[in-house]
């Protein structure tokens, strides 16, 4: 069991978690995920890491409820438990595979949409405690959807908040924050964009428009975690990958937008699902799954 340490409404649809994880805590980085189980019959949920404390032993969360399996993480108090909490999972951040001058020559921009902004806050406080700086944008559809903005700008170089209905700083969506930055001459060589799958498919389109190589997180995409599902199955240039065996990162450039989210669509329904399987065959499942 996994006991639940803090509990905290970050927004006005996004909640917090601190969860006594001591394993995962010792060998998670930046990027990776777990996946979640509130009871035996519970749905098994992944959830990119927000956060860590290897000496405490804890693991950060941060879910926005929206089916039955999240909307019961609700009724748990701190004090509860978890019946399952595996992890990590997946691939580490792509930062963490730079060299150290890599790193010195990047000129790092995250932006980060809604939920996308706890995976981002691991990957820019990594930079801050090995000394590199990176710019973040974040962006919601008004201000009581915020949260974070404390934590990212102690951490962050500059920090960018823009609403969609001009209710907190910035009036407009994150590319708009985009343009304007480099309109004014602010040079970026990496990005690294998380959130909603079409705010990261518009984000892709304006940072290819100054050639910005950019990585996205699939995250939002994932159902089993494990690859047995199918549901996060991309084409990622000329490729077939799932974003939870393979990523959840991949280059925003090569990703099939178009499909990925008809995809998602139809995946919600049973007929859909189906239909998937029957038309992708042996590629239908990644990895463990076959």
């Amino acid at each position: 069991m996994y006991k639940i340490l803090k509990k905290k409404q970050l927004s006005a649809v996004v909640w917090l978690m601190v969860v006594e994880a001591p394993l995962v805590a010792r060998n998670c980085q930046p990027g990776q995920f777990v996946i979640v189980k509130n009871d035996e019959v519970g749905e098994r949920i992944p959830l990119t890491i927000c956060d860590y404390d290897r000496e405490k032993g804890t693991i950060t969360i941060v879910f926005q409820p929206v089916g039955v399996s999240t909307l019961k993480f609700l009724k748990l108090e701190e004090g509860d438990s978890f019946q399952d909490f595996v992890g990590p999972l997946g691939r580490p951040s792509d930062i963490l595979e730079m060299s150290e001058e890599e790193l010195k020559n990047k000129k790092f921009l995250f932006v980060a949409g809604g939920v996308g902004t706890a995976p981002v806050y691991p990957q820019v406080k990594w930079l801050k405690e090995h000394g590199y700086d990176a710019d973040v944008i974040i962006g919601a559809r008004t201000k009581d959807l915020l949260f974070f903005e404390d934590e990212m700008r102690a951490v962050a170089k500059n920090l960018y908040l823009t609403t969609d209905d001009g209710s907190y700083m910035h009036k407009g969506v994150v590319t708009s924050v985009i343009d304007e930055l480099v309109e004014q001459g602010v040079e970026y060589n990496h990005c690294v964009a998380i959130g909603p799958m079409i705010m990261m498919k518009f984000v892709c389109l304006t940072t290819k428009k100054y050639n910005i190589p950019t990585i996205v997180s699939m995250n939002p995409i994932m159902v089993d975690g494990t690859g047995m599902c199918g549901a996060c199955r991309l084409t990622v240039g000329d490729e077939i990958k799932f974003a939870c065996v393979d990523g959840p990162e991949f280059d925003g450039f090569k990703i099939n937008w178009s499909e990925a989210m008809k995809r998602t669509t139809l995946y919600k329904t049973e007929e859909g699902r189906a239909k998937l399987k029957y038309e992708e065959g042996e590629t239908h499942h990644g990895n463990c799954g076959n």
